[in-house]
């Protein structure tokens, strides 16, 4: 059901939920980017999905539901067939003895209301979900990525190039793969022929996860057909290959990344799904406690200055720097970035890829950049001497510049710096922030549970430098009667407990006490008790807190922190 632009600013601009200028810009790009202002105003994090839902629900006189903090049972949802379901956005969510409770995206459709009451004989109670959450709520129809190959494979019988059969079959089935990898967000797919089988493997929220093994008689054309669609040369099998290519689904165009190399049972496959849907997140949205939310928006503003992430590869650094690219891209500024690789294309920002052929290093394209008159500099990493003192310089002549260096954590990457060779002075003369960020997976709302820590997890807890002193000054409880929480595994987080991630941050503002010790050439350790005495939550404080308002589990926050 869409509102119109007027009735939504009538529910949100007059109670003070939005402010008239933030929704005037919203309504600005939304009209630019020819997106529904629904859409813009949950993308830029003005509000989120469920609160708009909850006030428009309000405003309708009906009640409100948040499919994704409810455990929908799969005999109750397939109560309503899926396609149904789909085309009249319609979700049966809980049955009850004398009633079955509807979610409904339109809960003024009186005609589907009685034939619903008609099909079921029972009373039903209409309620009313936002098109995100709907959405989100059908993959619940889906069969196993097992089954839905198994039905395919029963009309092939020897897999041949030139046995048309064989090849519409051998189409389906990697369509269905990556069908199946963009419905559950899944990061990467890989495909890993080994001596009798082929493994079919996913990453979803940074954890592996095999789903499906196929016959290794396949292997061969589904190379073929994959090395086909990225424009590799389906005769070269000694050597490793790199491509791409588009898929249209869900009415979203996915860029994917292909990366063939042989290996000793043939060749391995490894395809990195690039697409909108893993990008509808916020700067709020990574993760960041409301305090350092802040701080971050503020340092943002300074007009030069340097703005560092550090963390291990795969730990959400360049989305961070993304989210920050996107609320400085105004028509105000230049903007240019160096990045290998290039991983999403943003609108109004110079973005230029490293090229190893042409010899185009970040260093290279870092000092074009400074000749292309930009306000703001992404460099997508700081990896050596040369790069390192460019961006210093830029950032002390009038530029801010943003960029990621690997480092433990936010102390350390000061230290790091002056091993790179920049002097003491000019790191405090230009660093303004630095960063620090781990990943760690969501408990999935729909299967969470809580509980009291066992004896044996007790022990573990007790175990980890300073977790026990952290939680204990946090609950102001002994371990014995902590309730934390667990995901029981469904069909939504395909039995992980799991179901999409967020960050742990460590905020380091340079405050003029900082900056003395970095004068005087303080270690990690001073400098980091310094900070937390001048009020920085560290990321094992920060996860634990997450931890105890059941957004992740314990055992997460230890996976991810250990040093």
């Amino acid at each position: 059901m869409n509102l119109s632009n007027e009735k939504l600013q009538e529910l949100l601009v007059p109670p003070g939920y939005i402010k008239k200028v933030n929704f005037a810009g919203a309504l600005e790009e939304s009209r630019e980017d020819k997106k529904e202002l629904v859409d813009t105003l949950i993308d830029s994090g003005l509000i989120k999905d469920e609160e708009l839902g909850s006030l428009i629900a309000q405003d309708m006189g009906f009640g409100f539901v948040n499919l994704r903090q409810e455990k929908i049972d799969e005999a109750v949802l397939n109560l309503i067939p899926e396609i149904v379901a789909k085309s009249k956005g319609i979700i049966a969510f809980s049955k009850e003895k004398d009633k079955i409770k509807i979610g409904m995206i339109d809960p003024r459709d009186l005609e589907m209301q009685h034939i619903l009451e008609k099909r079921f004989k029972k009373k039903i109670a209409v309620f009313y979900i936002t098109a995100r959450d709907h959405k989100e709520a059908l993959p619940g129809y889906r069969l196993s990525l097992e089954e839905e190959v198994a039905l395919i494979l029963k009309n092939i019988r020897e897999p041949s190039i030139n046995n048309e059969n064989s090849d519409k079959t051998i189409v389906k089935i990697v369509d269905i793969i990556l069908k199946e990898a963009y419905n559950i967000k899944t990061s990467d797919v890989h495909i890993e022929p080994s001596r009798d089988k082929i493994l079919i493997r996913f990453r979803i929220d940074g954890v592996m996860h095999q789903v499906l093994k196929l016959p290794k008689k396949l292997i061969d054309p589904i190379l073929t057909r994959i090395k086909i669609l990225s424009k590799m040369r389906i005769d070269e099998h000694g050597s490793a290959q790199d491509g791409k290519f588009q898929l249209f689904l869900d009415k979203e165009t996915v860029d994917i990344r292909v990366s063939i190399v042989p290996v000793t049972e043939g060749e391995n496959i490894v395809m990195r799904l690039l697409s909108a849907q893993a990008r509808e997140i916020t700067l709020e949205g990574l993760g960041l406690n409301p305090k350092d939310f802040i701080t971050v928006k503020r340092v943002m503003k300074n007009p030069h200055g340097m703005i560092l992430v550090t963390g291990p590869t795969g730990c959400g650094k360049t989305t961070t720097i993304y989210e920050i690219l996107k609320i400085l891209n105004t028509k105000e500024v230049n903007i240019a970035t160096i990045e290998d690789p290039v991983e999403y294309n943003i609108t109004g920002i110079s973005q230029i890829q490293v090229n190893a052929k042409t010899d185009l290093t970040f260093a290279k394209g870092l000092r074009a950049i400074v000749r292309q008159d930009p306000d703001i500099i992404m460099v997508g990493e700081i990896r050596d001497h040369e790069t390192v003192q460019i961006a210093i310089n830029s950032a002390m002549t009038g530029h801010l510049v943003l960029s990621t260096l690997h480092a433990n954590d936010a102390a350390t990457t000061l230290p790091r710096l002056l091993d790179m060779g920049v002097e003491p002075y000019l790191v405090v003369s230009t660093v303004n922030i630095i960063i620090a960020q781990r990943l760690v997976r969501k408990l999935c709302q729909k299967c969470r549970y809580s509980y009291n820590l066992s004896p044996e997890e007790i022990d573990i807890i007790k175990k980890q430098p300073g977790v026990e002193e952290i939680i204990t000054k946090q609950t102001q409880k002994e371990l014995k009667d902590l309730r934390l929480f667990k995901g029981a595994g469904c069909k939504l987080c395909s039995n992980t407990g799991y179901y999409g991630r967020l960050g742990l941050f460590e905020i380091l503002e340079l405050k003029e006490e900082i900056k003395e010790l970095i004068i005087n050439r303080a270690s990690s350790g001073e400098i980091i008790k310094k900070a937390r005495q001048l009020g920085m939550v560290t990321m094992l404080e920060d996860g634990i807190e997450k931890a105890l308002n059941g957004i992740t589990d314990i055992d997460e926050i230890l996976r991810v922190t250990k040093a």
